[in-house]
C-alpha cells in the first residue's frame, strides 16, 4: 500500500506518465507542464509555467485554436467533446510536430470553466502505403 497522500499520488502520477498534461487556466496561461511535455516539446517547466499557450501553437494556426478556446471558456463546452484529434504543434526548437491531443475542460463547482487541460502525444507515423 502507497504511503502518498491523495495529492501527492496525483503528482507523481502527473509527473511520471508517458503523455504530455498541460493545463492552461482561462487567459490560456500554462499552469501544469508535466514532465512528458518537457520531453515532447523541448520547453522545461520554469520556461513554460506562466507562459501563453501560443508557445506551441503554431502561428498559422493560433486565430483558430483562440476562437475555439474562447468560444469553450465561455460555453463550458467543447467541439470534440474530449475525442482525440491530429494537430500540429511547435517544438522550442521551431520544429513542427503531428500530434494526437485530447481537451478536457476543468470547471468550478458551479459549472463555471476555470481552465483547459490537455494531453498529448507524437501522432503514429502515417501509412506510407503497403509494405
Amino acid at each position: 500500500m502507497s504511503t502518498l497522500d491523495t495529492s501527492a499520488l496525483a503528482g507523481a502520477i502527473l509527473d511520471q506518465m508517458a503523455d504530455a498534461m498541460i493545463y492552461a487556466d482561462r487567459e490560456g496561461k500554462i499552469r501544469l507542464w508535466n514532465r512528458a511535455a518537457v520531453t515532447l516539446f523541448g520547453y522545461e517547466a520554469a520556461e513554460a509555467l506562466g507562459n501563453s499557450i501560443d508557445i506551441i501553437v503554431p502561428e498559422r494556426l493560433r486565430e483558430p485554436h483562440w476562437r475555439g478556446f474562447d468560444a469553450a471558456m465561455a460555453s463550458g463546452a467543447l467541439k470534440l467533446s474530449g475525442r482525440p484529434t491530429l494537430t500540429r504543434a511547435q517544438h522550442k526548437d521551431g520544429s513542427r510536430l503531428y500530434i494526437e491531443m485530447s481537451f478536457a475542460l476543468v470547471k468550478e463547482a458551479d459549472g463555471q470553466a476555470i481552465g483547459s487541460v490537455a494531453v498529448a502525444r507524437l501522432a503514429p507515423p502515417r501509412a506510407t502505403g503497403p509494405s
